[in-house]
């Protein structure tokens, strides 16, 4: 049964998958709903709560189904609406809950609203685009696709006029000064919530709104409108929820929560890219200081961590000179890079080292927020550069060392997009069937891992305060909410290190390692010492201890 508590979403495991690459059930080298149904069972063990899926709507997937066709279908390929209502009810009989992809921003060109607009200045929908006589409107808006777009306007031959986009070409933006397209995409909302959909990921939402003199992003506009949906939602449906995609600074990101009256969550971008800093580094500084600029939100709201997802690592949020260390460390291959970012798996971003992969999801699965893991991260699967655009990241999913990684019983040659087979990460031996009978394998530590947070409400819910050890390879914080405080230490270097903490106003209390459930040596009133092998770490519960009451904020410095 559903987690009926309100604030389900701040201690929730997520599970990002995309559909058409999870599971073919009808053998025709495509995923669908019919064979995600029959791999719910495999979500359920695994121990996550709510799945995020991307676009499953009619498109011309020239975008990989963000260049929406039409909001209100699915692609025959992955199945019918009964199929998706199926999905939800066989996924709310386990316990988890279920949030699609909406892209608020713009449409297909395809889309029947854009095509009608083209046809004639006077046809109703041709206001649902923004259109110029020029490409001179909105000059310090800036090109987001830098590797592939020249402009944000583009002619159109048979509207006669210029529109406005701020992705690809062949995606022209809403134009949501119009009170029938927001009015019209409230409805969107409102059609999928109706079949039992729990939520929404918002594609995007920084660029709803445009005006002059401004870089079109962020602006009041936009706010005023979030604040509509979420009080639409609110109204008539209950324990849904709202994830904002708004790739900015935190203090940018920090209105997007509103008094807690537009979106329930948002991605934290900038941190992302530091954690991998902070490892190959060996320095816990880019991570700390990442949180001293991340601000307050509202109680009922929370933050989404990530390690990787189904786009570019993103480098947008970083300066000149860490966006070339990134790809220095992580991406000397050209190829390797798209846009503004690195299109790899986390386990090839790590040099498919356990070790660090480890710690890395220790990390994000102990700082304040609701952890995502991107499908088939879990068993340290790979990617194939050579795919182009973002295809390397979004190949089927390997389930057993059988024909197609047991993906689908179709020809090699149908497969939407090849699997993983070179001599690293090929499905032959890394695949989901081999690591579950496996007892150390990666999958069984997620599981173990997911098990142990979901266990305690601290991670989810409770203050932050970072250490400052004198150590700077060690990475380590206090958590605390109720009566419960635990300790996370880290060790972001690749050698064994030693670190003395502060802990004497813990005196007297014995920690308890929570994944081995061992005791360590009583707190007393010297430096407590740890020593910690290459990229290791600790979380250690404080039994009957308090942290000091800080609020849940993250605009502080290190103690």
């Amino acid at each position: 049964m559903l987690n009926q508590d309100p604030l389900w979403h701040k201690d929730a495991v997520f599970y990002e998958l995309h559909v058409r690459a999870f599971y073919d059930g009808n053998d025709d080298g495509i995923g669908d709903f019919a064979g995600l149904i029959q791999k719910l069972d495999y979500l359920e063990w695994l121990g996550v709560d709510c799945l995020w899926l991307l676009p499953f709507y009619p498109s011309p997937l020239r975008d990989d189904g963000y260049d929406v066709a039409d909001f209100r279908s699915i692609a025959s390929s992955y199945g019918t609406t009964e199929d998706f209502r199926r999905l939800l009810e066989e996924a709310h009989r386990r316990g988890m809950r279920v949030i699609v992809d909406l892209i608020l921003n713009h449409t297909s060109d395809q889309h029947a609203w854009f095509q009608a607009a083209r046809t004639s200045p006077v046809a109703p929908t041709r206001q649902y685009y923004v259109w110029s006589e020029t490409d001179q409107k909105y000059p310090r808006a800036r090109i987001i696709f830098v590797d592939t777009e020249k402009s944000n306007w583009t002619w159109d031959s048979e509207a006669q006029a210029y529109f406005w986009h701020r992705f690809f070409s062949h995606q022209p933006d809403l134009n949501y000064e119009n009170p029938e397209v927001r009015r019209a995409m409230i409805q969107v909302m409102e059609y999928w919530l109706d079949q039992g959909l729990d939520g929404f990921r918002c594609d995007a939402v920084p660029y709803l709104f445009e005006r002059e003199d401004t870089i079109c992003e962020n602006l009041p506009e936009t706010h005023r409108y979030l604040k509509e949906i979420r009080a639409s939602i609110d109204q008539r449906y209950k324990g849904r929820v709202l994830l904002a995609e708004a790739n900015q600074w935190p203090s940018d990101v920090r209105p997007y929560f509103g008094d807690g009256d537009e979106f329930h969550m948002a991605f934290h971008f900038p941190l992302m890219p530091r954690l991998f800093m902070g490892v190959r580094s060996e320095d816990r500084q880019p991570i700390i200081d990442m949180f001293k600029h991340t601000p307050e939100i509202p109680p009922a709201c929370q933050w989404c961590l990530f390690l990787r997802n189904h786009d570019e690592l993103t480098l947008e949020m970083c300066t000149g000179e860490e966006r070339d260390y990134m790809y220095y460390a992580y991406a000397r291959d050209p190829q390797m890079r798209r846009n503004i970012g690195i299109a790899r798996r986390l386990a090839p971003l790590l040099d498919n080292d356990r070790r660090k992969v480890e710690l890395l999801n220790s990390i994000v699965f102990t700082l304040p927020g609701s952890p995502i893991i991107y499908y088939g991260d879990e068993i340290g699967m790979g990617d194939n550069i050579h795919l182009g655009d973002r295809n390397g990241v979004r190949t089927p999913m390997h389930w057993t060392a059988d024909r197609n990684a047991g993906f689908s019983k179709a020809d090699p040659s149908q497969l939407f997009l090849p699997v993983v087979a070179d001599a690293v990460y090929g499905y032959q031996s890394v695949n989901i069937e081999a690591q579950k009978h496996a007892t150390h394998s990666l999958l069984n530590w997620m599981r173990r891992m997911i098990a142990i947070r979901k266990k305690h409400k601290v991670f989810g819910r409770g203050t932050l305060e970072f250490l400052n050890p004198t150590n700077e390879k060690i990475l380590a914080y206090l958590r605390a909410y109720e009566q419960q405080t635990v300790l996370l230490v880290h060790n972001l270097a690749e050698s064994s290190q030693a670190v003395e903490l502060d802990l004497g106003r813990f005196k007297g209390v014995v920690p308890e390692e929570l994944f081995g459930e061992s005791r360590f040596p009583v707190i007393g009133e010297r430096p407590y010492v740890l020593t910690l092998g290459p990229y290791s770490y600790y979380w250690i519960h404080l039994p009957a201890a308090r942290s000091r009451n800080s609020p849940y904020s993250m605009e502080w410095s290190a103690i």
